[in-house]
């Protein structure tokens, strides 16, 4: 085992974070002095909380019980008015948005909280997710992504049933439970996540009895990465909820701001993230997003003051690791399980059922990608959160290396078929396996959003690495790089210096 390597990599902690890591030519070099981000009272509506909620159920989130790593499962609901928006002027692709408050109606959602059972371990930090519908219901990708890490630094988290997809699947699957549930349509989305943000500011003693937040994370991927753009863009800088925002996984465009049966108000095909707003906002993509189907090379825009983009080398929009997530209660066996993936990688797997009942297997094609996406998640979550708290702003990381001169960009490889540039892990500078975020061809419905691992042959291998030996010590050498670039943090280190020992 490599503890003492980990000890050594631990006590470096302080000087490896606190550095700035100089990108390539396509980051714009920002202010290297701290950027304390300020924050203006807040002022959305407080909703009415109702809870805990008698019998909430942890299947959601794990498959084993949550008091295992010092949580608890509570489930609260939230009701008022909420607010539609409209703008007076198009939405321009710069995301300097100002919109105006337009109709109101009632609502009621709700919340899911998991915190630590020991008062003593809280962080004083919360996310808040925004919880993704793009299966037909409610789930938490980004607990999936960043819980180890949310766990081991005492952090909360809720989750938020903020679309009216997830709200209506939980009232038809469990009327008896959720029937008093109401929502009135997606253009009052974004004020009902400004809500549940408010009721953590003004109802902990409620939400999380004993706990005082410090600071508050808005966090959405995918679909709901795509909402959450709009938000940050339209509606965070009339009601400064947030102390930062990770949006993970987005597209090149965003979510409407308006929509039946209220007037609809689409935005531009490319949309920019502000760069006027004073809180934090990060930005983390992976292969499948930027040239994939997302498409959202267009919006890459450079670093500013208050912005970074992160770009992970070898990652897919979904993959093993967050299939591994429900499993994972923080031991080494789900990081070993992963490792092991990238040489027999699955080709399956299950999804939730809207309907209920079992879960829908689905096959890809090309495997599914087994990249470590979930481990530069928990580097640039732990980052945002010490820049909103004190200032030391989340490392600049170089971007994928993508030529431009045919009919499409597409991505610069290496001799091996992975990715140049962007936040690098041990999977991709010690591989054992071509790791692509982008879909093989002819794949189906979601797994276009799996990616696809290719594991070397063992001729491959033995040219790479003659002997065990030589593997490790590139593979040691990779986490250290890694490391003081940033794109891993020291927990997340010792775990891979483990895997290969």
């Amino acid at each position: 085992m490599f503890r003492g390597r980990l000890a050594f990599l631990a006590a470096a902690l302080g000087l490896i974070l606190a550095a700035t890591v100089a990108g390539t030519a396509q980051v714009a070099a920002a202010p290297q002095s701290l950027a304390k981000p300020s924050h203006p009272a807040a002022s959305a509506a407080v909703p009415t909380l109702q809870g805990p909620i008698p019998g909430a159920t942890e299947t959601t989130f794990a498959s084993y019980p949550l008091s295992r790593v010092g949580y608890a499962e509570s489930e609260f609901f939230f009701s008022g008015l909420a607010t539609a928006y409209t703008s007076a002027t198009p939405l321009g692709s710069d995301g300097k948005w100002t919109v105006q408050p337009a109709s109101t109606a009632a609502y009621k959602s709700r919340l899911v909280v998991l915190a630590p059972t020991n008062p003593a371990k809280f962080s004083g930090t919360v996310i808040v997710e925004w919880f993704n519908v793009s299966a037909g219901l409610d789930t938490a990708p980004d607990w999936g992504f960043g819980h180890d890490e949310m766990i081991r630094s005492g952090d909360v988290y809720v989750g938020v049933s903020a679309q009216a997809v997830g709200v209506n699947q939980l009232i038809s699957s469990d009327p008896s439970r959720y029937g008093s549930l109401v929502h009135p349509g997606d253009s009052y989305s974004y004020d009902i996540f400004s809500q549940a943000g408010m009721a953590v500011r003004a109802e902990a003693s409620t939400l999380m009895p004993g706990l005082r937040p410090k600071v508050i994370i808005g966090d959405g991927e995918s679909q709901s990465a795509m909402r959450l753009t709009t938000y940050v863009d339209a509606i965070a800088p009339l009601v400064n909820v947030y102390d930062g925002y990770l949006i993970h996984s987005r597209s090149g465009g965003s979510a409407a701001l308006s929509q039946a049966p209220q007037p609809v108000i689409n935005t531009p095909t490319t949309v920019f993230i502000r760069t006027d707003l004073t809180v934090p906002v990060v930005n983390l993509q992976t292969e499948t997003d930027v040239l994939g189907p997302l498409d959202f090379f267009p919006a890459t825009q450079a670093d500013s003051r208050f912005y970074r983009l992160w770009e992970a080398a070898g990652t897919s929009h979904v993959d093993y690791s967050s299939v591994l997530a429900t499993q994972d209660d923080g031991s080494w066996g789900a990081d070993f399980t992963l490792f092991s993936s990238m040489t027999s990688p699955p080709s399956g797997v299950a999804i939730p059922n809207p309907a209920g009942g079992p879960p829908i297997l689905l096959s890809c094609p090309g495997n599914l990608n087994a990249g470590e996406h979930h481990y530069v998640y928990q580097a640039i979550l732990h980052d945002l959160i010490a820049w909103a708290r004190t200032g030391e702003p989340v490392p600049h990381m170089p971007r994928f290396e993508i030529s431009t001169s045919g009919a499409r960009p597409a991505y610069v490889l290496d001799a091996n078929g992975n990715v140049l540039g962007g936040a690098r892990t041990p999977a991709v500078d010690a591989p054992v396996a071509t790791l692509s975020g982008l879909p093989a061809a002819g794949a189906p419905s979601f797994c276009l959003f799996f990616g696809q691992t290719h594991p070397f042959t063992p001729s491959q291998l033995s040219a790479l690495y003659p002997t065990h030996g030589k593997f490790v010590h590139q593979w040691d050498r990779a986490v250290e790089k890694d490391l003081d670039a940033g794109s891993l943090l020291p927990a997340d280190a010792g775990r891979l210096l483990d895997v290969v020992s």
